[in-house]
């Protein structure tokens, strides 16, 4: 992806309303307790601009990926629900998405050291994307290395994707020889992780003063919003992964790029979910 936070793919965004709106939730049950029809997700995927050949296509390629499955409704629509894998992968989200506890330097950090035979260099490239998208950095080659709150979350993507064979995973403390601030310098692109939070500030901060202090929350206007802050945020907790604060910049960013989507969620998933619920054929299930 060359920019995460204004990448608004037909496909992201169906994976983000679903998340936000196609299941049980953090906040309690999803609003879609079935199969979305398919005229209802074209209506409210073209809230955010997506056009109806545009969610076919990539509803096509998710249903491809075994991330949607084709249902009906109880009144014989066409419609779309998750998969099992699918669910998975949003409850893995939710840990990271929705709110984790602050890492301390003494919780210390997993290493993932990894061997791929050569005949099998397509995995060796699945486990390097696999664990770039998981937040680790590079300590060396084959060396991988996140806090270690990341450790079960790794064990079950490893064991998922069924890498679990080439991969050790160790934890334990940075023992030098040059301090651990400097080492995660070189760890982790610090300074691309920066602008992906102040990209994500410079869009959504603006939004989150509308919104501040309106007595009414307008249930499209707040669908809208948040489902185009949810798309941009819910990147950002996998290419930041937590690092302890001593060992961030003083101006890290990423604190308040939280603070702001946490503000965004509050005020406006709520409301959201009632557009999502009063869209036309929505609730009974009708196409």
């Amino acid at each position: 992806m060359n920019d995460r936070q204004t990448q608004r793919t037909p496909r992201s965004l169906i994976v983000t309303f679903y998340g936000a709106y196609g299941r049980g939730g953090p906040d309690g049950p999803g609003t879609a307790a079935g199969p979305v029809p398919v005229a209802a997700l074209i209506r409210l995927l073209g809230v955010v601009g997506v056009t109806p050949p545009s969610v076919r296509s990539a509803v096509s390629r998710l249903k491809r990926r075994g991330l949607l499955v084709a249902e009906r409704t109880p009144a014989g629509a066409a419609a779309y629900g998750l998969s099992d894998a699918a669910r998975q992968l949003l409850a893995d989200g939710d840990r990271r998405i929705y709110g984790r506890p602050a890492a301390r330097l003494s919780d210390g950090w997993v290493l993932a050291v990894f061997s791929v035979p050569e005949a099998e260099r397509h995995k060796r490239h699945l486990l390097r994307s696999r664990l770039s998208r998981l937040g680790f950095g590079t300590a060396a080659p084959g060396v991988w290395i996140a806090p270690a709150h990341l450790c079960e979350e790794t064990r079950h993507t490893l064991e998922r994707l069924q890498l679990a064979p080439y991969v050790d995973l160790f934890t334990g403390g940075h023992a030098g020889f040059e301090p651990t601030a400097r080492s995660v310098a070189r760890w982790w692109d610090l300074d691309a992780i920066a602008a992906q939070h102040r990209a994500f500030l410079a869009t959504h901060e603006p939004v989150l003063r509308r919104w501040t202090g309106r007595g009414k929350v307008p249930p499209e206007a707040a669908y809208h919003d948040y489902l185009l802050a949810l798309d941009a945020w819910r990147r950002l907790p996998y290419a930041d992964p937590g690092l302890p604060s001593p060992l961030l910049p003083e101006d890290w960013p990423g604190g308040r790029a939280a603070e702001v989507f946490g503000r965004l969620h509050t005020t406006l998933r709520a409301a959201g979910a009632r557009y999502v619920c009063d869209e036309p054929g929505r609730a009974a299930g009708a196409g």
